[in-house]
């Protein structure tokens, strides 16, 4: 399989001065700015190239289906620790790679960027480029394959990536508890402090949600001394994938990053809370600069996540100095600035 057409492409495009929209299944199309430009499918570059479970790594293609790639793993016992959303059954692997959103196991687990071993791709010159490997010792390159994560295909088109992944737990327990918000933040944090296999939270609606993964003895033991009432169907599919009720409102979705140890934030809307306080999602109508300005002030950043109107961005605007080195690095990998333009910010 080779990636002549793709390269070619984008040196014409190059050569024209027209935008490419990089895209896969398309399933997180809302996320970021107005995707705009021709598209480049890159479905057609798909397959797994290794996996070698005693060695928790696997190598995939950009177009290859996301839930194939966990199927495979799953034959196995394995996962990818970061629990990726989908948003939709085209989902593809580049595509998850290029959005580096993590799911529910994210506070515990790591972020997807924290697995990324090593990737190949086409940049903006039309040129393929490798970075890493495919173990964790290898650092040549490693932090350039991180920074692929999350860049929404502005940098190049991620046309393979290894990463590390892991074995299923032995073991999952799910509970809910009844506390008001401000309650709730204080026991994550007191737990966070103790040896708990706490895998996920979720609070929402004067409710409480927990995982606890691990072996069957370190789990048992955890839950009776949390407490709460077992919970027989679980929320962390529905909240991964935006499924779940508190998602259906038409109000803008913010996804609002915090130090675990802000306190609750007093915005209109309602909010559902996740990895122990440090993600909180939120349903506002509340002009855009209030939202930021209160996550800025508690320590942290807001994302419009979905919106009809994203006219205020999508993402919080960039400090003078690391606004320059996003810029360096858009012209360093992409100089015709052809690649997914303005998906992260109108200048790049």
């Amino acid at each position: 399989m080779s990636l002549e057409p793709f390269q070619a492409r984008i040196r014409d495009a190059a050569a024209r001065g027209v935008a490419l929209r990089l895209r896969g299944g398309g399933t997180k199309d809302f996320y970021g700015n107005e995707p705009r430009g021709e598209i480049l499918d890159t479905r057609a570059y798909a397959g797994i190239v290794s996996y070698e479970p005693t060695e928790l790594v696997i190598t995939a293609r950009c177009g290859t289906s996301l839930s194939e790639v966990e199927r495979i793993l799953e034959e196995k016992r394995q996962c990818l620790p970061f629990e990726p959303p989908h948003f939709g059954p085209a989902a593809t692997f580049g595509g998850c790679i290029a959005a580096g959103l993590s799911g529910p196991r994210r506070a515990a687990a790591g972020a997807l960027r924290d697995f990324v071993l090593g990737a190949r791709i086409v940049d903006g010159r039309g040129r393929v480029l490798g970075f890493g490997g495919q173990v964790m010792k290898n650092v040549a390159g490693y932090d350039v394959s991180r920074l692929l994560a999350g860049s929404l295909g502005t940098l190049g088109l991620i046309a393979e990536a290894s990463l590390k992944v892991a074995p299923r737990a032995p073991l999952e327990l799910s509970l809910r508890l009844e506390m008001p918000q401000e309650r709730a933040l204080e026991a994550l944090q007191r737990w966070a402090g103790q040896p708990l296999p706490l895998s996920a939270s979720a609070w929402h609606a004067g409710e409480l949600a927990l995982r606890l993964s691990g072996a069957e003895p370190a789990v048992r033991a955890a839950a009776a001394k949390i407490g709460g009432e077992p919970l027989r169907e679980t929320p962390w599919g529905a909240i991964r994938e935006h499924s779940h009720p508190f998602f259906a409102a038409p109000a803008p979705l913010w996804r609002i990053a915090l130090p675990p140890v802000a306190a609750p934030l007093a915005l209109p809307g309602v909010q559902l809370l996740e990895w122990g306080g440090a993600l909180r999602w939120l349903l506002s109508d509340a002009p855009p600069q209030s939202v930021r300005e209160a996550a800025r002030r508690a320590g942290g950043h807001a994302t419009l996540f979905r919106a009809r109107d994203k006219s205020a961005g999508a993402f919080a605007p960039l400090a003078p100095m690391v606004a320059r080195l996003h810029r360096s690095l858009k012209a360093a990998f992409d100089p015709a600035g052809i690649l997914n333009p303005g998906r992260m910010y109108p200048e790049f």
